[in-house]
């Protein structure tokens, strides 16, 4: 779409609440925004300066569309649908995160305490979620103990021994009704909301009375659910001082990244904290209430009482849409809380640049280091060769791809030796030399800044014949010299083969180490599948009725041994392979395997 168009359609934006589309010019989405002001919004892409990840998604913006919705919440939920739906590559993804167990008092007649992976509408009433399976378990055995439901299956004829326990409420020996359910669930309800202060009592005084009545093994019993309380249920050394469930969202932005922590609090404490990592293209407020909404929505997460957001956060769109309290806390322990998760965003977030200044050094900085040891310029491209063979016989040769010392592995290529018999480093250099830079030249593809080859003067000059003699190009070679434990110590380099020390705590030491192993272990690998596929072609032609055409069709088919020993004589068949010959193929096959 150009300018004028872009303009045209800016000027008939409405000053409404909607949504907006940006497409490229493959007409695919690649961003969905909201706004309560469409046309500000909007408007904003196209007019101004910007920096960082805002211009990568402008330069790609093509042209758009709008949905004009009646309110801001209604925008917000028509954008996190849109996003599901369409998944544009701009947009928060939300990492498909692993389940927390919840427990879960089930809606039926007579109840059951049961731990559930996921919150589904089904009536039921979910408590949680738990750090991991372990802790609801050893929740839902307390309950069990002092607020029973029914434990046993529906088809008991008779008391079952829960009942007998007093970890079943009863419902096989006798009718419960609805109230006493009812109160029950009261009671377990107030139990994980963290009033515990009155079965904490009674069971202090059971386990006196047990004592009393020198029943050791129920004191012990009553002891250790005392305990389970303090350590598990009681308020922990956290900052809130209430049992309110709340979830805190805190967000920290630098140079277009955005980092997000969550914390998820329950019965005071931390449970549970979630970290995303994303570039931002937007508002940071409005991502963040995007990906609460998502946090929600997608990821079955089950809504608190309370939930904490960082300033600027529009505070009653996510009441609205969640139906649940969202503030910004301003003093006291929730402030603390937020205060300690956007801490948390910022620390996170340091450490991903940390981490990509280390990667760059590793990187761009030994690129640098090796183009000064070879007084070059910036080599951005490297290709690295190695051979391999086995006393002569079935010759290989692999090359692989680094750019801007990055491992480019779709550049990387194989080659099969056809010019050549027998073991000859040389000649075998000069055939995948020639056949490598005469279809660059060919295509008009570009030439790598240096090319590494895994041997000495013999391979160096053997490239150099062809690149200078041949093709008349100028691209430095460079031979990898091994020490006696097959690694490279030194380069060897230029006309008069100089050996270039590298300082083996340089980064430029360790590239020249990396590529060695990687072209060597890409050529030992093509090696063996080359070594194991002729194998598998001269058994074939050991079979009666099997032809130069039969192996093509059984090679290109079967590709491999496992393949063969797994076709049914009907795949065989397909191919036009007469059933006697297929039963050979098989039968000689299947004694392979046995020997």
């Amino acid at each position: 779409m150009s300018r004028e168009q872009i303009e045209n359609k800016l000027a008939l934006l409405p000053d409404l609440p909607g949504c907006y589309i940006m497409k490229n010019k493959e007409n695919e989405i690649i961003y969905i925004g909201k706004a309560k002001n469409l046309r500000n919004r909007v408007k904003s892409y196209f007019h101004g300066k910007h920096e960082g990840k805002t211009a990568l998604l402008v330069a790609d913006i093509d042209h758009f569309e709008f949905i004009v919705t009646s309110t801001d919440k209604e925008s917000l939920l028509l954008e996190i649908s849109l996003i599901r739906q369409y998944q544009p590559h701009y947009n928060i993804k939300l990492k498909q995160g692993t389940m927390y167990p919840y427990l879960k008092i089930t809606n039926e007649k007579d109840p059951q305490l049961i731990i559930s992976s996921y919150v589904e509408e089904d009536g039921g009433i979910y408590f949680g979620p738990y750090p991991h399976v372990y802790a609801a378990t050893e929740t839902q055995q307390f309950i069990q103990k002092v607020y029973p439901l029914r434990k046993c299956a529906k088809n008991q004829k008779r008391a079952c021994l829960y009942y007998s326990m007093g970890q079943c409420i009863g419902c096989c020996d006798h009718e419960v009704t609805s109230e006493e359910y009812q109160e029950q669930i009261k009671k377990i309800s107030r139990f994980l909301n963290g009033e515990v202060k009155d079965i904490k009592n009674d069971l202090v005084h059971k386990m006196k009375h047990a004592a009393d009545e020198l029943d050791f093994e129920l004191a012990a019993d009553y002891r250790d659910q005392i305990h389970y309380i303090e350590t598990t249920v009681e308020k922990q050394n956290i900052m809130s001082r209430d049992y309110t469930n709340r979830d805190v969202f805190a967000f920290h932005m630098d140079k277009s990244w955005m980092s997000i922590q969550v914390f998820l609090l329950r019965q005071s404490t931390i449970i549970k904290r979630e970290a995303a990592l994303f570039p931002c293209y937007g508002i940071p407020e409005e991502e963040l209430v995007s990906f609460i909404v998502q946090f929600y929505q997608e990821q079955n997460h089950i809504l608190p009482k309370e939930i904490l957001v960082s300033e600027g956060v529009d505070t009653d769109l996510l009441t609205e849409t969640l139906n649940t309290k969202v503030h910004v806390p301003k003093r006291g322990s929730k402030k603390s809380i937020l205060e300690l998760a956007i801490t948390n965003s910022e620390l996170a977030l340091n450490e991903k640049f940390m981490m990509i200044e280390r990667d760059k050094k590793k990187t761009i900085g030994a690129i640098q280091e090796l183009s000064e040891a070879l007084g070059s310029e910036y080599i951005e491209t490297i290709e690295a060769f190695d051979h391999s063979n086995i006393m002569g016989t079935n010759p290989v040769s692999a090359m692989v791809v680094y750019r801007d010392g990055k491992q480019d592995p779709s550049s990387y290529r194989k080659f099969k030796i056809k010019t050549v018999e027998g073991s000859n480093e040389f000649a075998t250099t000069q055939e995948v030399i020639r056949r490598r830079y005469t279809r660059l030249l060919r295509e008009s593809r570009p030439l790598p800044d240096l090319i590494l080859m895994d041997g000495g003067k013999i391979q160096i000059r053997a490239a150099k014949e062809v690149l200078e003699d041949e093709l008349g190009l100028d691209i430095p070679v460079v031979g990898m010299v091994k020490d006696s434990k097959h690694k490279t110590a030194s380069l060897l380099f230029g006309d008069e083969y100089e050996i270039i020390k590298l300082s083996p705590n340089s980064q430029a030491f360790h590239l020249v180490q990396r590529i060695q192993e990687e072209v060597h272990r890409f050529a030992i690998t093509f090696h063996r599948q080359i070594r194991g596929k002729n194998s598998f072609s001269s058994q074939l032609d050991q079979i009666n009725g099997v032809g130069p055409k039969t192996r093509t069709k059984v090679l290109k088919e079967f590709r491999t041994l496992k393949n063969i020993r797994e076709a049914s004589i009907d795949d065989f068949k397909k191919l036009g392979i007469p059933e006697k010959v297929a039963h050979s193929i098989l039968a000689t096959f299947a004694e392979v395997k046995k020997g």
